[in-house]
């Protein structure tokens, strides 16, 4: 039995306890979302003594997780370039460099024939320069409608994705923290109401058993139950159930036409961007076939340009020399076709359409599969955060015992 009225140091004792584990339910909660994105890179002595943030530690597992969970089931390559649509793409590609045409072939004929260039009559240089300014706009059309044909033999989607995304950790974890930011924001005050909650059942049971161990102990469960309570209110119910008036489901899984909008906006507008695409095609590892495939449409349009006069041309310039120049010309066009879709303009307009589909895909995906793109942020090394969490718990609980109450270790 309590006695009717409790000292003023007593009381203050009393209050304390729940008031001190509502701090370290906010406090681990808070280091568990810190340990799990922070710092990008390892801080400390390897491999024992120190940390790295669990997404930034494991950036190609996490990023495997990412594609595999989603991104897999998004698209296709055919699709993705279906989307980017390969007729804006040809024509995007003439409206650029159509212009140029001049600058282009001076450049390469005062390379490899200087005397001969220099000596041609001018009406002889402007009819070149039209006939490839003609043969241009179709050949690429060609190209581009051949690439669109075996594009998932030139391009891997995933393995795109999956290198970007290991070596941009910051893009990473900007992909966790805009897609489970309402969750984050949760998990953290949460924290705090949750401990008080523990920390009024401890007041009842240090009542009942005023043991040294009981703050302790208390301090560890609080430690090791707030980051478990607020990660199952995130993710579970995974299907929507039913209590009654209330319908109860992962918080996480409630936001999923939300989330999609997030995740499918950064994938396309960061990653599946058509500079990505073509830099992947032309570095990446078909990039031979790619080339190969460049250089053929280019020799076709330097036979083209030649037209009846080819035969003179092979005279002047050689078997040889002739062979050289469309080599040099594909040279050119590999260089230019490296820089052409640098326009962030363009990117972001057919990464607006790309979006469109992977977004109505995303929102179509079953709870257990939606859950994947976020679950495994917080599931891979879970058990060390909530460990840690019940540690702090733990020292708190025993400085509590030790400062609050006056006890002695």
């Amino acid at each position: 039995m309590l006695p009717d009225s409790l000292p003023a140091t007593l009381l203050w004792q009393y209050a304390s306890i729940p008031l001190i584990a509502a701090l370290i339910g906010w406090f681990t909660n808070w280091l568990a979302i810190q340990m799990t994105f922070l710092p990008l890179d390892f801080v400390g002595l390897r491999p024992v003594f120190g940390w790295q943030g669990i997404i930034p530690s494991k950036a190609a597992k996490m990023a495997d997780i990412a594609v595999d969970a989603t991104i897999a089931k998004l698209g296709t390559v055919s699709e993705v370039f279906a989307q980017i649509d390969p007729k804006v793409l040809a024509e995007y590609i003439v409206h650029c460099h159509l212009p140029r045409i001049g600058e282009y072939v001076d450049e390469i004929m005062l390379e490899e024939y200087p005397t001969l260039w220099e000596n041609l009559p001018e009406s002889a240089k402007r009819l070149l320069y039209e006939r490839v300014a003609a043969t241009a706009p179709r050949l690429v059309d060609s190209l581009i409608q051949e690439i669109n044909q075996h594009v998932d033999s030139l391009f891997d989607l995933k393995a795109m994705v999956k290198q970007q995304l290991t070596r941009d950790k910051s893009l990473l974890i900007q992909m966790f923290r805009e897609c489970g930011d309402k969750e984050i924001r949760f998990i953290i005050p949460s924290g705090l109401w949750l401990g008080f909650l523990f920390g009024l059942l401890q007041t009842g049971l240090w009542i009942l058993f005023p043991a040294d161990w009981t703050l302790p102990a208390c301090g560890l469960i609080v430690g090791l139950g707030t980051n478990w309570v607020a990660l199952n209110i995130i993710f579970r119910p995974l299907e929507p159930r039913r209590i009654g008036p209330v319908t109860l489901q992962g918080l996480f899984l409630k936001r999923q036409k939300e989330v999609a909008g997030t995740f499918c906006r950064l994938v396309t507008h960061k990653i599946l961007t058509v500079e990505n695409i073509v830099a992947a095609m032309l570095s990446g590892p078909q990039k031979d076939r790619t080339q190969a495939l460049i250089q053929k449409h280019v020799k076709r349009l330097v036979d083209d340009t030649a037209g009846l006069g080819k035969p003179l041309t092979q005279i002047l310039m050689g078997p040889k020399g002739f062979a050289d120049l469309k080599h040099k010309v594909g040279e050119k066009a590999l260089a230019i076709s490296r820089t052409t879709f640098a326009d962030q303009m363009f990117n972001q307009e057919r990464a607006q359409a790309v979006e469109r589909i992977m977004r109505e895909r995303m929102e179509a995906l079953s709870p257990a599969e939606f859950q994947q793109l976020l679950r495994p942020c917080f599931q891979e090394d879970e058990i060390k955060l909530i460990l840690v969490g019940g540690g702090l718990g733990f020292l708190a609980g025993l400085a509590q015992w030790t400062w609050v109450f006056g006890g002695s270790l």
